[in-house]
């Protein structure tokens, strides 16, 4: 198949570029499940803009250079903040629609880590919502043909024509991606003149996560193979108040605005248990507040902490989160009456996917965005609901950079079709589903919100077990999603461990206990 535009990946980076470039050109849009099930569609919280006075740029630019500890990207972060406004009233235009208050002005939130309300939401389902009307729009579009359940494998560049690439070289070329059609199990080359990677998360790399199914990293790991620039990976946010409900996977986040309406964290004994951590209570950045959780189950031995509304107006608690007040009466709490058990999960990646201004990789004719990329907004650690505002705003950019630039990029027909010679089905599933579980166990247990050197030491020594038998299998076995799932999550695991030992230092959202003063690390000395 053959277009201007490959766009893998359903979420809202993917589906708004799809629509800023598809007035002028051909897309071609893939994403392995559905276009309902994505990161977006799973975020509750909502998205940050300035809006109103006493907010403006500035508070919204510091608030996020400060939970970001020191390593955002000022320029990105003036650039994003500025950018969002206009990017928002894009979104409404779609057909967003977002709360208002009686008086018609928008109903904004505010979350850990912001000075200001600027929390632009639809109930507790913002992303729902944005997904919603995106993909309405985008399946409407005479020149975007969506494909579900196709699998990007591997992206095409000069290494399947036969010329060998270096990471470093600066000259690598894509012109598009093997991508499995799940249903039929058959490969095809799909060539474009430019190449967008919006694959999301990689939550699923641990056991407990907010992330739905499809979050596996796959953008990142696909863009690591293809020799491009991967950085900031040991940074992977874990969101303090995932729903406490053994047995269910993925975990049911509770939004952070339940906190900004003015929720309490409790021990199970009915503390208050913040202002011991942080002056700005259960309001903290997340890093914060996920490590405080994380301390105080480990001091106490318990499996959670409570998140206490129910000093708040029961009439307003159902009105503006009637998402969570539902799901938690489906298992016999009333968050009107009775406190909710948290504990943190595996939510965001801060790193990813190397990416300039325009959203371009360090591999020509390829973008990437939202969740994959990594673009200097978040540094070591995501404030509250910039994300998704990254992601529009970013999907902007690329938009206008490719569309300067496509004409350039002609199609490359000497790609070979997919060469399936000498592979069987796999009939032993246990293989894969046992290194599945094995790699979260690695990763949940030696990887995860507090970390040592003895720690990722023995988690890349058993992942390196997994890999050379995961390996062995992708190259004899007919390919399935669950296998290019494993394959993709064992090489991110091993991009995050790697970074992680090479902070010698503890910052952000990692955490070691071998580094346990960021004050005394080099980096603020200054």
């Amino acid at each position: 198949m053959v277009s201007d535009f490959l766009v893998i990946g359903g979420g809202l980076a993917g589906l708004s570029f799809a629509l800023k470039v598809a007035d002028k050109a051909t897309v071609v849009l893939t994403c392995k499940s559905t276009l309902d099930e994505t990161n977006t569609a799973c975020a509750q919280g909502g998205i940050a803009s300035v809006m109103y006075h006493p907010d403006n740029i500035e508070k919204h630019v510091q608030d996020t250079l400060v939970c970001g500890a020191g390593l955002c990207d000022e320029a990105v972060v003036r650039m994003i903040v500025g950018s969002a406004a206009g990017q928002i009233a894009q979104l409404i235009d779609w057909g967003v629609d977002f709360d208002h208050t009686p008086d018609g002005a928008y109903d904004l939130h505010r979350e850990g880590g912001h000075s200001e309300h600027r929390i632009l939401h639809h109930k507790d389902n913002t992303g729902a919502e944005i997904q919603r009307a995106l993909t309405d729009r985008v399946r409407r579009h005479p020149n975007i043909t969506v494909l579900e359940h196709y699998f990007a494998v591997d992206l095409l560049t000069q290494h399947h024509l036969g010329q060998t690439v270096r990471r470093r070289d600066g000259n690598i070329e894509c012109y598009g991606a093997y991508i499995l059609n799940v249903k039929t199990q058959q490969v095809g080359a799909f060539l474009a003149r430019a190449t967008v990677v919006a694959t999301g998360g990689l939550g699923n790399l641990y056991h407990t996560t907010t992330n739905p199914p499809i979050a596996t990293g796959d953008g990142v790991a696909m863009v690591y193979r293809a020799k491009g620039m991967v950085e900031n990976m040991e940074f992977i946010q874990f969101h303090p108040t995932a729903l406490y409900n053994p047995g269910e996977r993925p975990a049911f986040l509770i939004s952070e605005a339940l906190r900004g309406f003015g929720a309490i964290l409790r021990t199970p004994d009915g503390h208050e248990l913040m202002s011991r951590y942080d002056s700005r209570g259960s309001l903290a950045p997340r890093d914060i507040v996920a490590r405080a959780i994380d301390n105080e189950m480990k001091l106490r031995g318990d499996d959670f902490v409570y998140l206490d509304c129910t000093h708040k107006p029961a009439g307003e608690i159902v009105a503006h989160f009637p998402t969570i007040y539902k799901k938690c009466l489906s298992i016999g709490i009333d968050i009107t009456k009775d406190c909710i058990p948290v504990a943190p999960a595996a939510h965001y990646s801060c790193g990813g996917v190397k990416v300039d201004a325009h959203g371009c990789t360090s591999i020509r004719r390829l973008y990437a965005l939202g969740e994959t990329s990594c673009t200097g907004l978040h540094g070591a650690n995501r404030l509250a609901s910039n994300s998704l505002i990254e992601a529009v705003v970013y999907a902007d950019k690329a938009a206008r950079h490719a569309l300067q630039h496509v004409a350039l990029y002609p199609i490359c027909d000497r790609i070979c079709e997919w060469d399936a010679g000498g592979t069987a089905h796999t009939e032993e599933m246990v293989l894969i589903t046992q290194n599945y579980k094995e790699m979260q166990q690695i990763m949940s247990n030696y990887v995860g919100i507090v970390r040592s050197n003895l720690r990722l030491k023995r988690a890349l020594d058993r992942l390196e077990i997994i890999f050379k038998e995961t390996e062995e299998l992708y190259r004899k076995s007919i390919l399935t999603k669950s296998l290019c799932e494993l394959r993709n999550m064992i090489k991110v695991s091993y991009l995050i461990i790697r970074n992680a030992q090479e902070m010698h230092e503890s910052r952000g959202l990692h955490y070691s206990i071998d580094y346990p003063d960021p004050t005394k690390s080099k980096l603020y000395e200054d």
